[in-house]
C-alpha cells in the first residue's frame, strides 16, 4: 500500500477517536487504533510507531493540509478535539476556494455532453449545488466539437486499452476504394488538430487510425493482449502530429518566419524543441529537432508565404514544390468575377 494511502486511513482512524465524546483515548490508545485499521484494511500486521502518530497529529493541527483540528491533551495524558463538533470531513471552504472550485466546474461542464465525460454529469452536477455555480457563465472556453464523426467509437476504445482487449477493426482511409480489416493491440488514443486516433499494433507494425475512417469495431476473445506499455509523451516527443515512424531519425529542421508572424511562432511553439538560432528585423530563424511527416508539412504550408524552410533541402524542395502546384491551379483557375 502507498504510504498516502496508510497515512489517510492514520488520519480518518484519529478524527474517529478524537471526536468520540465517550471514550478516552491516550497516545498509546491511539497508536492501537491506528494498528488496527491498516490490519484490517491490509490483512497483516501492520505496527504503526509512536512517532508516525505524534507526526500525523501535528499535520492534523497545523495548516499544511487545511485541517486545523482543535486537538488537546487534557488530564495531560487524554486526546480529543476541543471543539465536539469538528471533523476533518467537514472543513470549511474559504471565498479563495471556493472560487477555485467554481472556475475548475465551468471547464468541466465543456465536457459534460462529451462521450468520454457522461459519467462525470453526476459529479458536475453535485460540485455545482454545492458551491452554488449554476448561475456563472464560463470564462474558459474550450475549443471542442462534439459532433466530430468517430466520437461514438471513443468508449468502445477507450475501454479496450483499459482492460487490453485485442480488436478487430473495419476500416476505410481517405484513398482506399474498399475497407479493410485490421487486427490491432489498442494502445493510446490521442488528439490532434481535433480529429482523434487510435495508437495501435499488428505484432510489431504500428498504426495509427483516425476513428472517422473506422466503420466497426468486434472484441476478438480467442487473441491474447500485447502491451507495448507506450508512454505517451515518450512516444510522441520527436513529432509534430500524431504520426510516428519506428525508424526515422529526427532531423534539424531549419526555417525563417517573417517579422509579422515571428511573435507567434515564439509564443506557440511548434515542437518543444523549438530554439532561435538568429533574429533580425527581416524575421527570426527557428530551428527545431524533429521526424518529417505530413502533419509537419501541413503545419509549415499553412503560414504560407511568411514562412521558408532552410533545412533539410528534401523539405524545403517538397514544400517548392506544393506551392508550385498551388500557383499553376490559380494561374489555370477559369471564374466569373461578376459577384
Amino acid at each position: 500500500m502507498s504510504s498516502n494511502k496508510n497515512a489517510l486511513i492514520r488520519y480518518k482512524t484519529l478524527d474517529k477517536c478524537l471526536k468520540n465524546k465517550y471514550k478516552k483515548y491516550t497516545l498509546e490508545d491511539l497508536i492501537d487504533e491506528c494498528s488496527e485499521a491498516l490490519f484490517e484494511f491490509e490483512g497483516k500486521e501492520s505496527f504503526v510507531s509512536k512517532r508516525t502518530v505524534q507526526l500525523d497529529l501535528q499535520n492534523m493541527r497545523s495548516e499544511k493540509f487545511g485541517y486545523e483540528a482543535p486537538i488537546e491533551v487534557y488530564e495531560r495524558k487524554y486526546y480529543r478535539y476541543s471543539d465536539p463538533e469538528y471533523s476533518i470531513h467537514n472543513i470549511s471552504v474559504n471565498e479563495s476556494d471556493l472560487k477555485a472550485m467554481n472556475n475548475a466546474v465551468q471547464i468541466l461542464k465543456q465536457f459534460k455532453d462529451f462521450s468520454m465525460f457522461k459519467e462525470m454529469n453526476g459529479v458536475i452536477q453535485k460540485l455545482e449545488d454545492s458551491i452554488h455555480s449554476t448561475t456563472q457563465k464560463s470564462i474558459i472556453h474550450l475549443d471542442k466539437n462534439e459532433q466530430l464523426k468517430g466520437l461514438e467509437h471513443i468508449d468502445v476504445l477507450y475501454d479496450a486499452i483499459l482492460n487490453k482487449r485485442v480488436l478487430n477493426i473495419t476500416y476505410k482511409s481517405f484513398k482506399a476504394r474498399e475497407s479493410d480489416s485490421y487486427i490491432v493491440h489498442p494502445q493510446l488514443l490521442k488528439e490532434f488538430n481535433n480529429r482523434w486516433f487510435l495508437i495501435c499494433f499488428n505484432k510489431d507494425y504500428a498504426y495509427n487510425l483516425a476513428l472517422d475512417r473506422m466503420e466497426n469495431i468486434q472484441i476478438e476473445e480467442k487473441i491474447e493482449y500485447i502491451d507495448k506499455h507506450l508512454d505517451g509523451d515518450e512516444y510522441f516527443k520527436d513529432i509534430v502530429g500524431v504520426t510516428v515512424s519506428p525508424t526515422m531519425v529526427p532531423r534539424n529542421v531549419v526555417f525563417f518566419v517573417d517579422a509579422a508572424n515571428a511573435p507567434y511562432v515564439k509564443t506557440k511553439p511548434f515542437h518543444a524543441s523549438q530554439q532561435i538560432l538568429n533574429e533580425t528585423h527581416e524575421g527570426t530563424i527557428f530551428k527545431i529537432c524533429v521526424q518529417l511527416n505530413y502533419e509537419l508539412e501541413r503545419l509549415l504550408l499553412g503560414f504560407g508565404e511568411s514562412l521558408v524552410v532552410h533545412k533539410p533541402r528534401k523539405l524545403r524542395i517538397r514544400l517548392q514544390e506544393k506551392f508550385l502546384a498551388a500557383h499553376k491551379n490559380y494561374e489555370n483557375f477559369v471564374v466569373d468575377d461578376e459577384d
